[in-house]
């Protein structure tokens, strides 16, 4: 169930505190890596420094909310190296209960990149890719996973993109993927930058 913060003092407060600010939510995306550089590292100062205070009672209060709050979440989660949150976010990326909150549960799997966090992001993958009417996370998903295989070894994506297999079926059926090519080079690429972001932020805490 959808907690809305308008319903909810406590997690109003906490959306005041730590969703909201300078529009913090919006900016927990590919666009941070478009920011002018005193930006860039204010947001990161700022970022990191709620990372380390925020308790995981409020992130358990924030992964209630709707797509602003977990967003936030997803990504406090993975500055601060809060493994206990995993299996958590994989049920919540393969619940897909809200839209625009895909990626951050990706980043924060990536960046944790053990093996565990690859089958949660295959299980998706096997879900997901089935469906090409839905226009999910599944590009964003195929780079999380890309990016683990990079750092693992293993090719745990390699039996979804075999010839004829789950992710080239996707693409050819997906009404929205009207490009020919194959989109993962650019999602491996943006997961590499943003899990970058992730590691120079996690390093001062």
């Amino acid at each position: 169930m959808i907690h809305d913060p308008h319903d909810d003092v406590e997690l109003l407060a906490l959306v005041r505190r730590y969703v909201t600010p300078g529009r913090r939510y919006l900016k927990l995306s590919g666009s941070l890596l478009r920011m002018e550089d005193r930006e860039y590292d204010r947001f990161m100062h700022d970022l990191r420094e709620d990372a380390g205070l925020i308790t995981p009672e409020q992130i358990v209060m924030l992964l209630v909310g709707g797509w602003r709050e977990r967003r936030t979440a997803a990504w406090l989660v993975a500055v601060s190296r809060r493994t206990e949150f995993r299996e958590r976010l994989g049920e919540l990326l393969l619940a897909s209960e809200v839209c625009c909150v895909g990626l951050a549960y990706s980043v924060a799997l990536a960046s944790f990149g053990t093996a565990r966090d690859a089958d949660l992001l295959a299980a998706y993958l096997d879900r997901y890719l089935r469906r090409p009417d839905l226009a999910y996370d599944q590009t964003v998903v195929m780079g999380a996973l890309q990016f683990i295989d990079l750092n693992l070894g293993g090719g745990r994506a390699d039996r979804f993109r075999e010839p004829g297999g789950l992710w080239q079926q996707w693409l050819q059926d997906a009404p929205h993927m009207q490009d020919d090519s194959d989109p993962s080079p650019f999602y491996l690429s943006l997961m590499r930058r943003l899990g970058a972001f992730v590691d120079e932020c996690a390093e001062a805490l």
